[in-house]
Parts: C-alpha cells; sequence; structure tokens
C-alpha cells in the first residue's frame, strides 16, 4: 500500500508546485491541538489496585480520568493530489486507477450540482507530543491510539472501494433508506448516507458533502476487518486504560470533529452540525478527529477493578 513508486502527473506537478491556496501545515495542526474545549478533560471514577511489598499487601486507588485525543486528520478533497495537509500531499498522489474528481454538471443553470466526488485520507495526528504536554496539565493524560504521520486510509489506494463502492454497494446499510445517515429526512436536515462508504455523494452543499465522506473514512479506520486497504486507528485496552470504540455519527461519545481548513475551529463538534457552514473554494477540507479515552495511573501490581461515578 505505502511503497509503490510515485508517479505523478504533470498535473500533480504543477499542484506541487504552485501550491494549495487553502494549504496548511504540520506546525499549524500541530497548535491547533491545544484546546481545551475538545480535550474534554474530566475525572469519571476511581481505580483500584492491589499492591504488594515484602511488608503485605494493600489496595491503593487513583483517579480514573477520561479526555479526548486527537488521533488524525482526516482530509477530503476535490483534485486527486490535492491533500491540504501539504507535507503529506505526496502520500496520495494521482495514479492511472485514481485520476480524476470533482463534481458532475447536468448544464442546467436551475439545477445544483448534487453528485460529488470526494478523495479522503486518514493520517496520524502531527501533534501527539505537544498535545501530551498540554493534556498532562490537567493531570494524569491518557494514550492516543494515532501515531504521527502514519497513513491509515489513502482513497487512491483504496480504489475499488472508494471509487467504484465494492462490495459496499450491495450491504444493506446502503439499500435501505434511512440506515446509518448523519442526519435524518424527518429533521430537514439530511446530510447525506454513511453506506458505502466510498468517495461519490448526493449533496449539493460541499461542506456536507466533505463532511459525511470524513465520517466514511473514519467510521472504516476505527473497525477491524473491513473491505477497504487501510489499517485500523484503534488502541489495545489493558488493565487501567479503556480505548476508543468504533465511530458512530451524531454520537459525541464516540468521537468529534475540529475544522482545520478551509478555516480554523478550536472546538469540537457531531455532524450534523448547526450555524455557518464555510465554503472551500477549491473543494478541499480537514479535520481532526477526537476521539474519547479513559485510563488512571497505575498504583500497584495488579488492576482489580474501577468505579465510575455514574455507577
Amino acid at each position: 500500500m505505502h511503497n509503490r513508486p510515485l508517479l505523478p502527473s504533470a498535473a500533480f506537478i504543477l499542484i506541487l508546485i504552485t501550491g494549495s491556496a487553502s494549504a496548511i501545515d504540520s506546525a499549524t495542526l500541530a497548535s491547533s491541538s491545544l484546546s481545551p474545549a475538545c480535550l474534554a478533560y474530566r475525572v469519571v471514577g476511581v481505580c483500584y489496585w492491589l499492591r504488594c511489598t515484602n511488608f503485605g499487601c494493600k489496595v491503593k486507588t487513583s483517579q480514573k480520568i477520561r479526555h479526548y485525543v486527537p488521533d488524525a486528520v482526516v482530509s477530503v478533497y476535490s483534485n486527486t493530489g490535492a491533500n491540504p495537509w501539504r507535507e503529506v500531499a505526496l502520500m496520495s498522489p494521482v495514479t492511472p486507477t485514481a485520476q480524476g474528481g470533482g463534481d458532475s454538471t447536468v448544464n442546467q443553470s436551475h439545477e445544483n450540482t448534487s453528485l460529488k466526488f470526494k478523495n479522503a485520507d486518514v493520517i496520524g495526528h502531527p501533534g501527539t507530543l505537544l498535545f501530551s504536554r498540554f493534556a498532562s496539565q490537567f493531570g494524569y493524560s491518557c494514550a492516543g491510539a494515532g501515531k504521527p504521520f502514519m497513513p491509515y486510509l489513502l482513497s487512491t489506494s483504496d480504489t475499488l472501494a472508494w471509487r467504484f463502492n465494492v462490495p459496499e454497494m450491495l450491504y444493506p446499510e446502503a439499500l435501505i433508506p434511512g440506515r446509518r445517515e448523519v442526519g435524518a429526512m424527518a429533521s430537514g436536515d439530511l446530510w447525506g448516507a454513511i453506506y458505502p462508504r466510498g468517495g461519490f455523494i448526493q449533496q449539493p452543499d460541499d461542506y456536507k458533502a466533505a463532511a459525511v465522506i470524513a465520517q466514511r473514512a473514519g467510521d472504516v479506520v476505527t473497525r477491524r476487518g473491513q473491505p477497504h486497504l487501510y489499517q485500523p486507528l484503534l488502541g489495545k485496552a489493558h488493565p487501567g486504560y479503556w480505548p476508543a470504540a468504533e465511530l458512530l455519527e451524531s454520537n459525541a461519545s464516540s468521537g468529534q470533529w475540529q475544522r482545520l481548513q478551509p478555516d480554523l475551529s478550536m472546538t469540537c463538534v457531531v455532524f450534523p452540525q448547526s450555524g455557518a457552514l464555510p465554503q472551500a473554494e477549491d473543494g478541499a477540507y480537514a479535520w481532526a478527529l477526537w476521539r474519547p479515552y479513559s485510563c488512571c495511573k497505575r498504583k500497584g501490581q495488579l488492576f482489580l477493578r474501577s468505579t465510575d461515578w455514574s455507577d
């Protein structure tokens, strides 16, 4: 997936030379992780440990805390090869099987362009070290699953699933309206369906289209055994550590989104969100995917149990 030779086209080389009008760099992304609102640090319970020495055993306690971690940057963009995150654009060049992108047109002035195609890359957030120092100011902090600059999903490498919706076009979630959707038809705010989890979407609003594509990409990488070419973005539970579970749409307890492009927000939301939705002139967007982790400081050799305040 990551070892094939890079064969950029002339158009892609031009993009690299001129740069993207909405390009964002790693330093800006790292500093964006310093968000108390997205962190949402809380003490949620108590952990019990058994500590034994030559003089006997005692039960020790430590605080159980929960907070969000920026695991990855999810870039969603129309022009293949033009990831708005400048330093990683070379990871997803134009290839013989992944070239075009953008919107369809009906050539009718009274109709909006509705069918869109977006590329999506899920890459480990570059601010891990800076974020860890920031979170530690609030007390003990939990590690996330994301590794900086690690590619978890590159849609140009996931051609069959991302461009042809194979095999997900035949899944019940893709065939039955109302299943796994961002927003709802009943509320008049349906942004789009999660399935099939590919790059095509019927949505005239470019921001809403990109947000649904980001949700699809996050849905894939936070599960194992999906019919895509990707690496799972999942932590492994161990005594005193509870990693984030599968991402679910419109569910803040599974993950939240921080907008990075076309403008930077220092708060996190779930889709569908209210308020003004900024439109990117070049069709390029990026969000940080923040996911919730719980942990407690080890105080003994054996973890006994934990108690949440709500228990």
